[in-house]
């Protein structure tokens, strides 16, 4: 049982473990000598769940893809020096990404730096996380502080136990205030309503009204307001890949924008004469590289950043999505809106239909917009998939539904990083215990991130499946630089027998090496996950056949 005697004298590691599970539910990491006193008083003496992983940044892609998949604050732990500067790609794939988390470290003695010491605080700012030291006489009131940190300004932080402190008697445990949580930004002042006002009238008059929803609406939860004004003006709708089923209605969502969405559905949007953006930044995967919409299209956008993100837009109101939207149903229920009828004459089956390839390739390989077709087909409907980045982000996107934005987990995109597939598994399974978590990622990335396919296996074990996309080479460099003359030698991998990787670490691995073989994760679907193992499929894919996206990113570049 945890020992809570707020009576006792605790060490200072005590009382930041004491802090810190008061607020999260669960810590990943990598135990080392400077962590060490940490997790004891963790695991001894709080409630918190602990889950290790095998590399440290293993530990922070855990804890980002848990808040990801819950919206509930997680940590990581790692020591100091090398386990430190082994996080930080992760770290700045969160700084990137926005998501609050607390990274507990080890850090120098307080008498200074010794001869393997790093300046740790001034690696993690260049990197756009704060750090917060504790000290004997504040631990957990510090703690407190970095967690409000994050959360408030929705970026993780470290929180850093000098060597020579962690071990100290730091008295009893103190009564301890909640984090302040940030309250909703509502939009202020005559310009701000009178931009509601003209998003209203707009929306009001349209012919063929459009809304496009990103991660931002997702996390104020304002997918209930969006949907009534889709419904109150008669709107197509359509997300983000980072917020997937926010709306209520799929019979008039035409999916995600940009190129992973169906070439159908976007010439659909382009025909929009209004378009309303809530909750995303419009980068130029979501906009096509300009072409999402018409030029006549009236394009308003909502957010919480400080002006419009995009020349395109029209009019911008600056606040928390979930307010704005709610103020334009106000709005659009006194005038009494009588909806536009473009919806009703969109055939959507045919606007989101998509080429699913042939069985092979011409070279003899599997076509991978067949296999993930199948895999769409077989995988289980209650699902957290989760990506890693790289070429084969798109199949996934393209050809596996998920119910709603917190079933779909790209950690990495945010900083175009790959290698963080496999230790986002534990993390989104923990935080939908119920659910299977599916893994997309490539062989490049499968192999830079191997040391935590132990780590997925362990956790998921019956509820998880990874797809590997092994097509022997770095394709999303073959696709942009192999196209433009470079030599090919350094983008090829040479063949990877994942299968037999998975089997070593007590999985079961099942080579793809045609449709018939996915045949087994239809006999796997229908089996106890308590009895079942981990399934990795090492799908022997063809590199020959693009990602849309990716040529949408060849004919922008070469504009």
């Amino acid at each position: 049982m945890p020992d809570l005697d707020g009576t006792a004298a605790h060490s200072v590691s005590a009382h930041v473990a004491h802090a810190l599970a008061g607020q999260v539910d669960h810590v990943f990491g990598v135990m080392g000598n400077g962590n060490a006193a940490f997790l004891d008083a963790l695991i001894r003496s709080t409630s918190a769940g602990f889950t290790a992983v095998r590399h440290e940044a293993g530990g922070v892609v855990a804890a980002d893809a848990y808040f990801r998949a819950s919206g509930r604050l997680a940590a990581a732990t790692t020591t100091y020096g090398a386990g430190f500067t082994n996080t930080l790609t992760a770290l700045a794939e969160a700084v990137q990404a926005r998501v609050p988390l607390v990274l507990v470290v080890g850090d120098e003695p307080t008498s200074g730096s010794r001869p393997w010491g790093v300046d740790q605080i001034a690696i993690a700012s260049a990197v756009g996380a704060r750090t917060y030291t504790v000290g004997r006489a504040d631990a957990a009131a510090t703690t407190v502080i970095a967690i409000e940190h994050a959360l408030v300004y929705a970026v993780p932080v470290v929180l850093a136990i000098p060597y020579d402190v962690g071990g100290r008697d730091a008295g009893p445990f103190p009564q301890l205030p909640a984090p302040h949580a940030p309250e909703p930004l509502a939009p202020s002042g005559p310009f701000a309503d009178g931009a509601i006002d003209d998003i209203a009238a707009a929306l009001a008059g349209a012919q063929r009204p459009f809304l496009l929803a990103g991660r931002g609406a997702w996390l104020a939860d304002a997918g209930g307001a969006l949907s009534e004004i889709a419904d109150a003006v008669g709107a197509v709708t359509a997300s983000t890949a980072l917020a997937r089923g926010i709306f209520r209605r799929s019979a008039f969502d035409l999916g995600v924008t940009g190129g992973f969405g169906a070439d159908g559905a976007m010439e659909l949007i382009r025909q929009a004469d209004v378009a309303v953006v809530f909750g995303a930044s419009l980068n130029q995967f979501t906009m096509r590289f300009g072409e999402l919409f018409a030029p006549g299209t009236k394009v308003f956008q909502v957010d919480v950043a400080a002006s419009a993100t995009h020349p395109y837009v029209a009019g911008y109101v600056r606040g928390d999505v979930a307010l704005v939207a709610r103020a334009v149903v106000e709005r659009l229920d006194r005038h009494a809106t009588a909806p536009s009828r473009w919806r009703d004459s969109i055939d959507l089956a045919t606007a989101l239909s998509r080429d699913t390839g042939d069985a092979l390739a011409p070279d003899g390989r599997l076509d991978p917009r067949a296999v993930a077709h199948r895999i769409g087909q077989l995988l289980p409907d209650d699902r957290v998939v989760v990506s890693d980045g790289g070429h084969f982000i798109g199949w996934a996107n393209m050809y596996w539904p998920v119910a709603s934005p917190d079933r779909m987990i790209m950690v990495g995109t945010a900083y175009q990083s790959i290698g963080l597939g496999w230790p986002s598994v534990p993390g989104a399974a923990l935080a939908q215990p119920d659910a299977t978590v599916v893994l997309t990622t490539g062989d490049g990335g499968g192999l830079m991130a191997l040391a935590d396919l132990e780590s997925a296996v362990r956790v998921a074990a019956g509820r998880g499946i990874a797809v590997v996309w092994n097509d022997a080479a770095y394709s999303a460099e073959v696709n942009v630089y192999g196209r433009n003359g470079l030599a090919l030698e350094p983008m090829l991998i040479p063949e990877v027998d994942f299968a037999a990787l998975a089997t070593g670490v007590g999985a079961e691995g099942v080579v793809v090496r045609e449709l018939a073989d996915l045949d087994r994760l239809a006999s796997w679907a229908t089996e106890d996950p308590g009895i079942r193992r981990f399934l990795v499929l090492d799908c022997r894919v063809s590199g020959d056949i693009v990602a849309p996206y990716q040529e949408e990113i060849a004919r922008a570049n070469a504009r």
